[in-house]
């Protein structure tokens, strides 16, 4: 085999694209909320694990205890095969810094909390 051959045979290294090193700020996290359920909007499953997300961009541990939740329960909750109560959900987004409201035809838009 030639150098020219070698180097056409070599392969692209690609890494695993992990969202929550991207969701740093209130606002980032409530349009991927957002994105979510404009998208999948009755993917319960879908959002909870895109919580699940933003919950390990701010720390699974800091989140559980804001939410007055074990870490445990948490990462169940929010996990694929987890089905978190509203009331969780609610404790979760609280402690994640973002809020639920309510449009018009059972839209949805989270928005940052105000400190």
């Amino acid at each position: 085999m030639t150098k020219m051959a070698a180097k056409k045979s070599a392969r692209t290294k690609t890494t695993a694209y992990e969202v929550s090193e991207h969701l740093r700020k209130p606002a980032e996290m409530a349009a991927y909320l957002d994105a979510w359920l404009d998208e999948a909007p009755e993917d319960a499953a879908g959002i909870a694990r895109a919580l699940g997300d933003i919950a390990r961009a701010k720390g699974m541990s800091q989140v559980a205890k804001d939410a007055g939740l074990s870490r445990e329960s948490l990462y169940r909750a929010l996990s694929a095969e987890g089905n978190p109560s509203f009331s969780t959900i609610l404790k979760v987004a609280k402690a994640l810094g973002v809020r639920a409201s309510f449009t018009g035809r059972a839209e949805w838009r989270l928005t940052p909390r105000s400190s």
